[in-house]
């Protein structure tokens, strides 16, 4: 099981800057160590014009696959899961997110965003992620904030894990929390070499 303070999660409002400030801790954690091993994937949103037309996951070395769209062109999309008006693309997830939860001898840290409805339609993700949380290695990852008080089970399950810390994110707290998590991560992670 990891350790206390291994298993990092952000939380918060959609929109608030989840992705964005774990891809700061990143980016700074690199810069302190330019050899540190990460592993995992980020989902970003894909737009036309104004509008949010769906979400691509995207890898921490930058491979890249659909998530989720309102307009995939696939005819089987029909048939596949929904959240919203999006259709989750789960074998497109799986081919590109589940190579990067491997757990390799090398790896320092793991980074997962996000641990969400649309990820947790793949029946292999959350497995893959509570293997992850029984290494000892240290994992950053985001989760959707509970929503009329009720959680997602397998979010609910990372919440409540006992390595967990949870740093819930709201716009006047974002340069307080990279700076805490970075800090916390720069103590777990191996020094530079």
């Amino acid at each position: 099981m990891a350790a206390p303070g291994k298993c990092i999660l952000v939380t918060g409002p959609p929109g608030v800057g989840k992705t964005t400030l774990i891809m700061r801790v990143l980016e700074s954690l690199k810069a302190l160590n330019p050899n540190l091993k990460v592993q995992g994937f980020y989902t970003r949103e894909i737009r036309e014009g104004n509008g949010r037309v769906g979400f691509e996951v995207v890898t921490v070395a930058g491979r890249r696959g659909p998530l989720a769209s309102i307009n995939n062109p696939n005819p089987e999309s029909i048939r596949w899961p929904t959240v919203g008006r999006y259709r989750v693309d789960v074998s497109s997830f799986e081919s590109i997110a589940l190579p990067e939860l491997q757990i390799r001898e090398d790896t320092n840290l793991f980074l997962i965003d996000e641990v969400g409805k649309m990820e947790l339609f793949s029946t292999s993700f959350f497995p893959s992620v509570l293997r992850i949380l029984e290494s000892d290695v240290p994992v950053l990852a985001t989760i959707p904030i509970a929503r009329y008080g009720r959680d997602i089970p397998g979010v609910a399950r990372l919440r409540n894990h006992p390595g967990a810390i949870i740093y819930t994110l709201n716009t006047s707290n974002r340069d307080a929390c990279k700076e805490r998590i970075c800090s916390q991560l720069v103590d777990l992670l191996p020094n530079k070499n």
